[in-house]
């Protein structure tokens, strides 16, 4: 339900709420929140709450600290895991300056701006997000390990799979923030895990990547243990990944999506560095199922791209290079203009690579172009990108490029 700042305070009053939590993300999408009382809500939504923005990664240092959040009402969640005495609700906020202009640097405004980039063309997407993770144990000291939680693998049961209560648990707390998931279950690697939720609007779907996030890493906690989001937590087991699905409605009545695969194979190599931006990330890119060459495939599992097998309702591209450390913003903005290029310069794909990539000969392998293979690499591509210049802020860029996350 989307409300209104009128609605929530109302909301507010009636459920006798007592803290806000005002939540944001930083520059590499770690969320951070401050937490304010309910009477000073109003305020608020009138002309934000003020924070200093000089510890917050990639918001500027200490020069023009002040900045403003200012709460979106249609993001109102009471969060569950607090206690009925002492309600907490939930918003996520846009950044301005004192005077109300935009920050830069604020991701979640540069989605926005994507969206708006795409709606002007008559268009609309939609994302889902699937995201993998692992459970450490923790020592007897509460700190946490790489010891995985369970010695299970893809899709075991039972009592091989010890996440089973985990993610049961995971999945009803989504259910209560209003995030729907769809399917869950043990992954390849040890102790590793995936849940999936139903894809939604870009804003919608990089907000509930972030909730995602928070809910896995709670309820870890809260079971004695702790959730990894890390691409490569242990070197000779399966990475995880952030697949994005990806959908597009609107224009001429014709198949877009060959487009937006186009799109997507012509700058994936200049948005590495945002899909995949730490070092840890180049040690997962292809092994297990993760990409290392710019292909695409239906239903093939060792491609870069894919067409899952799926009915006309949803019928989706999904790319398989990016990871969870990846700030779900900037991703999702980055896919929506380099679909949007495709779409506007008629762009088609190549011929579909319908073979296994993980056990192709090498004299094969090297007719494709590759994925950089390095977070130096991917650093030196996304500086010599017009496309990235003409998508990012150069305060965006900068900060990846020379303290990479």
């Amino acid at each position: 339900m989307k409300f209104t700042p009128a609605e929530v305070m109302q909301y507010v009053k009636e459920e006798e709420i007592q803290f806000i939590r005002l939540a944001f993300c930083d520059i590499y999408g770690k969320q951070k929140n401050i937490a304010i009382m309910a009477s000073e809500l109003k305020r608020a939504f009138e002309v934000g709450i003020a924070i200093d923005a000089s510890a917050i990664a990639g918001f500027g240092g200490e020069v023009r600290s002040d900045l403003f959040l200012r709460p979106d009402p249609s993001t109102l969640v009471q969060l569950p895991w607090r206690p009925e005495s002492g309600k907490v609700i939930r918003m996520f906020c846009d950044i301005t300056y004192p005077d109300g202009k935009k920050l830069d640097e604020d991701t979640r405004g540069i989605l926005k701006a994507a969206i708006a980039a795409a709606k002007a063309e008559g268009l609309s997407f939609a994302f889902g997000a699937e995201m993998e993770f692992y459970l450490f144990k923790l020592d007897e000291h509460g700190n946490p390990t790489t010891i995985p939680y369970d010695n299970a693998s893809y899709m075991d049961v039972a009592p091989d799979d010890k996440g089973e209560n985990v993610r049961r648990e995971i999945c009803l707390t989504l259910e209560e923030l209003g995030i729907q998931p769809e399917c869950s279950h043990h992954e390849e690697g040890p102790g590793q895990n995936e849940i999936d939720f139903r894809y939604s609007d870009p804003l919608s779907a990089a907000d509930n990547a972030v909730t995602f996030r928070t809910v896995v890493k709670t309820v870890a906690t809260r079971s004695g243990l702790v959730a990894d989001f890390s691409p490569k937590p242990l070197r000779n087991h399966a990475g995880s990944g952030l697949h994005i699905n990806i959908s597009v409605k609107g224009g001429e009545k014709r198949d877009l999506l060959p487009h937006v695969i186009a799109g997507m194979m012509e700058h994936i190599a200049d948005m590495t560095l945002f899909l995949n931006p730490c070092e840890n990330s180049y040690e997962r890119l292809g092994k297990n199922k993760a990409p290392r060459y710019i292909t695409w495939s239906s239903q093939n599992r060792s491609q870069l791209i894919r067409i899952p097998a799926a009915d006309e309702e949803h019928h989706r591209a999904e790319l398989r290079s990016a990871d969870p450390s990846a700030n779900p913003y900037l991703a999702f903005a980055l896919l929506i203009y380099a679909a949007l290029d495709g779409i506007k310069r008629g762009l088609m794909p190549p011929p579909s690579t319908d073979i296994n990539l993980f056990s192709a000969p090498a004299s094969v392998l090297a007719t494709f172009e590759k994925l950089p293979s390095s977070i130096q690499e991917a650093i030196c591509t996304a500086k010599e990108s017009e496309f990235i210049r003409s998508c990012l802020p150069d305060a965006v860029i900068s900060a990846y490029c020379n303290n990479p996350s």
